[in-house]
């Protein structure tokens, strides 16, 4: 086919092709994979609806290329030149520019490459020493993948519960016990003193992801979680949600206004008691990202 259309993805269906733009993308190049040539198209174009060839293989598939000499009139091509390249048994390999081939389409091409005037105009060229013609064909198959991942996400309902006993006496950062969640290891860790804009005013809270937890040195994992600060009173906990990525720029989030130092001291509120504060997490859904091969 030594007409060329910019490579997409279509149906026959979908490219037309006017007289006045016929001679746009021709190529002095040869077809690469199989040529038909005709000594005599004007025997074709009056004894039947398309010539098929022979069989011959590509990329691992056996193709036929087959021509409409009056156009194919099922697929809109009354009157124009049909080519169309099939094959035998379908393909699964696909990109986002190339034609799918599969059990269900095992034939593609273009039902208006040129209008048989246009074609059987000797001064166009395509037909030479009287009644000979060439068709063509160049079939890539692109080759499989040997490397992929798949990201899946999950839903959780893991919890943890953080009592922190003597709040009062915290002068630093502080983390919990280690956290086993969806089989990777966290901590909580909180700031008494309040970070960024809770600095001097409220407790800070973050949720760590431990290193060397990932799967793959790429590897950023989805976490959507729920942090609260339970009420020992029963008068409401104080709820933040978190949603983000870890390992693409962090493997610690959080809030950094979590508390507020006033909602602590007021006794009343039910949030400290017996200088101990209670705070809960609980995961509810993250990604896991496989590599294959592992």
């Amino acid at each position: 086919m030594h007409y060329l259309q910019k490579h997409q993805e279509i149906s026959s269906r979908d490219y037309k092709l006017s007289s006045s733009n016929t001679l746009k993308g021709l190529r002095e190049r040869p077809p690469s994979t199989y040529s038909l040539k005709m000594e005599a198209f004007h025997r074709v174009l009056n004894s039947t609806e398309y010539y098929e060839t022979r069989p011959f293989s590509a990329g691992g598939y056996n193709w036929t290329l087959r021509v409409y000499p009056n156009g194919n009139n099922k697929d809109g091509g009354s009157g124009y030149l049909s080519l169309y390249v099939a094959i035998d048994k379908f393909c699964t390999s696909r990109d986002t520019d190339v034609f799918r081939f599969n059990a269900f389409k095992t034939m593609w091409g273009f039902s208006q490459v040129l209008p048989l005037d246009t074609f059987k105009d000797l001064k166009n060229g395509y037909l030479y020493d009287g009644d000979h013609s060439e068709f063509g064909v160049d079939v890539t198959v692109p080759k499989p993948f040997e490397k992929s991942e798949l990201l899946s996400f999950s839903k959780r309902s893991d919890r943890f519960t953080w009592t922190i006993r003597g709040f009062s006496t915290l002068t630093q950062y502080t983390y919990s016990d280690v956290i086993s969640f969806a089989g990777r290891k966290w901590q909580l860790g909180i700031n008494p003193s309040g970070s960024g804009s809770g600095s001097g005013k409220a407790v800070s809270l973050f949720f760590h992801l431990l290193a060397n937890q990932r799967t793959g040195a790429y590897e950023a994992v989805y976490v959507l979680a729920k942090f609260q600060v339970l009420n020992q009173l029963k008068l409401g906990n104080i709820q933040m949600e978190l949603e983000n990525w870890y390992g693409i720029t962090s493997f610690g989030w959080g809030f950094s206004e979590f508390v507020s130092f006033d909602d602590l001291r007021d006794s009343s509120k039910g949030f400290l008691v017996d200088d101990a504060l209670m705070v809960q997490v609980e995961l509810e859904a993250i990604s896991t990202t496989k590599y294959f091969p592992s």
